[in-house]
């Protein structure tokens, strides 16, 4: 009977983590699949989402504790997470977030979607950075190296701790599928082919009066919001954040490889994508003896995603492709 109860738990934990990269790969979708904004700052509004999350939903500060730390006294050291908590309900934590990182990625994407695709690309890596060593070294804003913690669980107080994580694997199932159908109907309007035409030829849709400098900025905006969006998710499940959650290895690149393995261009190839890459992630944890080796789940992530690419390109559900009367055909 443990040994069933171990393996749910393991399921649980799973869905919920799993849950959380497929949101961050619906936001990349819609950068890099529809749109060909080659994004590798999602750290960055992963970090926004989560952080103003967790700062608008943790527990306010007492008078006395908020004196100390104005007059540089210390925070005693099991309250550092009270620094600027103001404890309000969960979903205006969210809606909070998506504010956030709608406005940042307004101002970023203004400033850097001119530049060209590579020029851009190392633009977000370098501002995720710099959001990065903020929140580590302003002590002020999210307490630093020492993170924030004791954040508050989603609904917490209505379900046993033992159950907790099933209830929430449920809710993030739930929430991926809400913003698949938005993300899916804005893609199918005359906006999101509009997207499709910037990916394929930007000229192209330029001649034909699209702005296609405000198109692009649209997309990027929605995604960094559902990408902030991820970041509560993660938030609130994990319930501890400190600058290190949100290295590039963990906040982008694996987010990469889940959007190329699934299919880009597709969304049911981006949540997908993001359930196989993070169980085999997590599979590896579990081979006996020297195979439990830490760095092979980096050899067996790097061997799938070169299989992706050599024998099936578009990912494991790629791109649909819609048949013309000509005989040719074009991607949906």
């Amino acid at each position: 009977m443990d040994f069933i109860l171990s393996i749910f738990n393991y399921l649980s934990t799973y869905v919920v983590i799993a849950g959380i990269y497929a949101i961050f790969s619906l936001g990349l979708n819609i950068h890099w699949g529809y749109t060909g904004i080659f994004n590798i700052g999602i750290s960055a509004f992963f970090a926004l989402g989560a952080y103003t999350a967790a700062i608008l939903t943790s527990s306010s500060p007492s008078s006395e504790m908020f004196e100390d730390f104005i007059w540089g006294g210390n925070l005693p050291q099991n309250m550092g997470f009270l620094n600027l908590g103001i404890d309000l309900w969960y979903f205006v934590g969210m809606l909070g977030a998506i504010i956030v990182c709608g406005i940042a990625a307004t101002i970023i994407g203004w400033i850097t979607l001119k530049l060209r695709d590579d020029y851009f690309a190392i633009s977000t890596l370098g501002l995720a950075e710099t959001v990065r060593f903020i929140f580590l070294n302003e002590k002020w804003l999210a307490n630093g190296s020492r993170g924030m913690y004791r954040i508050p669980k989603f609904l917490g107080e209505w379900f046993p701790p033992a159950y907790y994580n099933y209830f929430y694997g449920f809710f993030i199932l739930l929430l991926i599928f809400i913003l698949y159908l938005i993300v899916q109907r804005a893609i199918n309007s005359p906006w999101g082919r509009v997207l499709k035409a910037i990916r394929e030829d930007e000229v192209a849709t330029a001649a034909g009066g699209k702005n296609v400098f405000i198109f692009k900025l649209q997309s990027f905006v929605l995604g960094a919001c559902i990408m902030g969006i991820g970041g509560v998710v993660y938030t609130h499940g994990i319930r501890y954040l400190d600058p290190l959650t949100f290295d590039p290895l963990m906040a982008t690149f694996i987010i990469w490889a889940m959007l190329m393995v699934g299919g880009s261009g597709n969304n049911k190839g981006a949540i997908i994508g993001a359930f196989i890459v993070w169980a085999i992630w997590t599979w590896t944890d579990f081979l006996p003896g020297f195979l439990a080796d830490p760095n092979l789940k980096f050899l067996m992530i790097g061997l799938l995603i070169t299989l992706v690419i050599v024998f099936k390109p578009e990912g494991i559900i790629g791109e649909k492709k819609i048949k013309l009367s000509s005989g040719n055909s074009k991607k949906d």
